[in-house]
């Protein structure tokens, strides 16, 4: 025996020939089949929207009621000063623009509508949405504390968060992409083995339609019809993660991102607002156990649901109608949505959802 080689021992000979019976099983496997993709399109509703919270103070009773009232308002009281940022949740009212804290878990109620009414500028483009309070880019995305997870150390894990929410803002954030320019930067983390993923990207952008549309992962708009508002656009989500299968460091991103445009043409002031609520999950994969590139995911499933973006719509780019396109038009019939709600889980807003009939959105 040479000096390079190594000594086998008896327990590894035994267990590479089990492995070898059962075919090579400590191979790197080709990365997860295809990745599942939903996607829902939703039409905003013309009309006023109505506050569904309004507060119908009861009529006033005497005696004992006044007892009972009083220690509501006492429980109230305390209520508030323990936790004062959700009693201003529920009723919209003297936060104005504060910044919202970070999303740390799935709220239990959609954000309140009182000044939903309220009609967006070019000066205040989220006026009249809860996004008003949200963050600005990558900062309304909660990143959690990273700890070793399967085949990862804590500070691999922590390299996948950032490049996961490097991801997001490279496909939803990135300026030169919402105004047309291929997601360069968001495509080189992608497993560039994954074949299924690779054959939809290199098809979405050549030849967009409805089985390769590349608003599915990515947020476009055509330059010819729209104009961004500013250079902000809005976030409220989060980031978690566990162990996958094979080991690998599975991320899941639930982030709404709001988008306010107006038309192209200099002159026409009007601000309409585009809301795409996307779900991604993507796999950090053990290189030796599944076939892929250093610093790149596989995509395990991605959802979309979008807001004014365009119903019947598969040129590639999001299409808003603005509100004196709509006026004409009464509400539609099919399921009212409310685009802004994060109180329940993709799986279960996207049930029904069906690609032949827009949805209809209750604000924007």
């Amino acid at each position: 025996m040479s000096k390079g080689e190594a000594s086998i021992s008896n327990e590894e000979w035994e267990r590479f020939q089990r492995e070898a019976e059962a075919g090579t099983q400590g191979a790197p496997e080709e990365p997860s089949a295809r990745a599942r993709m939903v996607t829902r399109r939703l039409r905003e509703e013309t009309g006023r929207p109505e506050g569904w919270r309004t507060h119908q103070p009861a009529r006033q009773r005497h005696g004992k009621g006044r007892y009972v009232v009083g220690l509501i308002l006492a429980a109230g009281v305390l209520f508030v000063a323990l936790d004062p940022g959700r009693v201003t949740d529920w009723f919209g009212g003297g936060g104005g623009d504060t910044p919202l804290a970070a999303e740390s878990e799935r709220p239990d109620q959609p954000p309140a509508t009182e000044s939903a009414a309220q009609q967006p500028t070019l000066q205040q483009p989220f006026k009249g949405s809860p996004a008003a309070r949200w963050g600005d880019g990558t900062a309304g995305i909660t990143v959690p504390e990273a700890r070793a997870t399967g085949w990862m150390s804590k500070a691999q894990v922590s390299q996948a968060l950032d490049r996961s929410r490097d991801f997001l803002a490279a496909s939803n954030l990135d300026s030169g992409v919402l105004l047309g320019q291929p997601p360069e930067k968001a495509i080189a983390l992608i497993n560039p083995k994954q074949k299924d993923v690779q054959d939809y990207l290199a098809t979405a952008f050549r030849a967009p339609g409805k089985d390769a549309d590349p608003l599915l992962l990515f947020s476009r708009f055509t330059t010819e019809k729209v104009r961004l508002v500013g250079d902000v656009v809005k976030t409220r989500g989060r980031i978690t993660y566990r162990e996958g299968k094979r080991g690998a460091v599975e991320v899941t991103t639930d982030v709404t991102y709001v988008y306010p445009v107006a038309h192209a043409a200099e002159g026409r002031d009007e601000v309409a607002r585009t809301i795409v609520r996307r779900e991604v999950v993507m796999s950090w994969d053990d290189p030796a156990k599944v076939i892929t590139e250093p610093g790149t995911f596989s995509l395990v499933s991605y959802k979309s649901d979008t807001a004014n973006g365009g119903c019947d719509n598969d040129t590639g780019f999001y299409v808003p109608e603005f509100r004196s396109a709509r006026a004409a038009t009464g509400p539609g019939a099919s399921r009212e949505v409310d685009p802004y709600d994060r109180s329940t889980s993709m799986d279960a807003r996207m049930q029904g959802a069906d690609d032949t009939e827009c949805g209809t959105a209750t604000r924007s």
